[in-house]
């Protein structure tokens, strides 16, 4: 089976993608502010995998706004 080429998000996708960035980023903030002033170790390991999982999200949510670049209009609508 071959699957068709990408097509252009459309802005509703582009805002949810921002939307996502922005959360993605204020998840990460949050977990590594509260694993700096944690008390407890394991708390703090777990808030630091947090960090780390986020960021992996923002990296994909990044990537696929890349990939997707190529395809989109020129100019504003």
């Amino acid at each position: 089976m071959q699957y068709s080429q990408m097509q252009a998000l459309s802005p509703k996708e582009l805002n949810y993608i921002a939307d996502s960035i922005s959360n993605e980023e204020m998840l990460i903030k949050q977990c590594a502010a509260t694993a700096s002033i944690s008390h407890q170790p394991q708390i703090g390991q777990a808030l630091n995998q947090y960090v780390r999982a986020h960021e992996q999200h923002l990296n994909t949510l990044i990537q696929a706004l890349h990939q997707h670049q190529s395809l989109a209009p020129s100019q504003s609508q």
